[in-house]
């Protein structure tokens, strides 16, 4: 079963971007902790990140029927891809939105997300913890248990 991890815009500068809301973890790192997390489930990780809005709605597009679930992080992309809304809406696995920085705590522009009507749930604020977490419930979502 695969997993298809999603970064949106901006997140490959992670690390390097604004430490004090994001943290000194790179992109990598969050990537390698979503492998670690998915291993015992026995779920294959892939990764894709872009800074373009019609690559992530293909990705999308290109799990379905492939991909067990999906782990997304769209990031700016959060608050008005409509596109994105839409790609996910038809996909019929699990669909978690995961934010690092916990974006209701934030400017108010970020208090809508246009991703979390068509996501099973969402997870916000908690770093990397919330990555480890969003894993945990794909597998629960999958009627996967860690062996």
């Amino acid at each position: 079963m695969i997993l298809l991890v999603i970064h949106g815009p901006n997140l490959n500068l992670l690390g390097e971007r604004e430490p004090h809301i994001y943290g000194s973890s790179t992109l990598d790192d969050y990537v390698a902790a979503v492998e670690e997390a998915a291993r015992p489930y026995g779920l294959t990780v892939e990764s894709v990140q872009s800074n373009h809005e019609g690559d992530l709605v293909d990705a999308i597009h290109t799990a379905r029927g492939r991909c067990a679930a999906i782990l997304i992080n769209p990031g700016a992309f959060t608050h008005y891809a409509w596109s994105i809304h839409d790609a996910l809406s038809a996909f019929s696995g699990p669909v978690l939105e995961v934010h690092i920085s916990n974006p209701n705590a934030r400017e108010a522009w970020r208090h809508t997300s246009v991703v979390a009507p068509v996501a099973t749930g969402s997870i916000m604020g908690l770093g990397m913890h919330g990555y480890e977490l969003a894993v945990a419930a794909i597998a629960r979502r999958l009627g996967l248990s860690a062996g």
